[in-house]
């Protein structure tokens, strides 16, 4: 995995995704399994889609009548609904952020020529999981409130909110912090953010055209593109990130 090339970190749109590129092709299994790992953890939660609709019923082995074991058969089924969109929730909220904060601070590994650390994926259920959390708590309710705000405000604030993982991760800061810092890191990058993110999904969609075997080369050499430029926003910054904080 090891080169003597240094990637070239800085953080423009080319530059970036060029990195990004290089960063996949030297560390491109151990990558894939990660997205491969994330991919088997976040596609069931696609799956759970529930509609009713009167049609449905019309394949019960019964015609209504009215009766008590009828009307406790329905019941049983919306108990049954209401539970697994209440595991689907808690999974959504107190397990996947933990996952995928992971897998982002593997690839900023990657970028660093660090042999990835997979237990990264799972760490956080016993290191930092609040902060994790939390942190992925505020940035989905700051980014919501800004598209209720007649949308822009939404995507500038998702923007501008992108390193906030990375950041958690990476310094163990808390929520409150990590959200500052990644306003203040990605102060002059937005632009670069949103169009790497408009690019992102073209990319995804070319490797679905691929049969959908490009899918995970394509996830993959987003994922390194972006966590490349978190990097070379900290190198740009010439400071430590502990005295940007401060």
């Amino acid at each position: 995995m090891e080169t003597n090339k240094e990637y070239k970190l800085i953080p423009t749109f080319g530059d970036s995704f060029g990195a990004g590129w290089r960063v996949m092709s030297d560390n491109f299994l151990r990558l894939f399994l990660v997205v491969f790992v994330l991919a088997i953890l976040t596609g069931p939660m696609k799956g759970l889609d529930f509609h009713f609709d009167g049609s449905d019923f019309h394949n019960f082995p019964w015609k209504w009548e009215g009766d008590w074991e009828q009307i406790f058969g329905l019941a049983s089924i919306g108990v049954f609904a209401v539970f697994i969109g209440l595991i689907a929730l808690l999974y959504v909220f107190l397990a996947l952020p933990v996952v995928k904060y992971g897998g982002k601070m593997i690839f900023v590994q990657a970028v660093r020529k660090v042999k990835p650390d997979f237990e990264l994926l799972i760490r956080g259920f016993w290191q930092n999981y609040l902060n994790i959390i939390l942190a992925n708590l505020l940035v989905i309710a700051l980014v919501v409130l800004g598209l209720f705000a007649l949308i822009v405000p939404g995507i500038i604030i998702a923007c501008r909110l992108a390193f906030v993982p990375y950041i958690v991760m990476d310094k163990k800061l808390d929520p409150i912090e990590a959200v500052e810092l990644s306003w203040r890191l990605t102060r002059g990058h937005g632009w670069t953010i949103f169009l790497m993110g408009f690019v992102s999904f073209f990319i995804i969609i070319f490797g679905l055209i691929l049969f959908l075997v490009g899918v995970f080369p394509a996830l993959i050499w987003i994922s390194s593109s972006f966590a490349s430029l978190y990097q070379a926003v900290l190198l740009e910054k010439e400071k430590p990130v502990e005295q940007i904080a401060a």
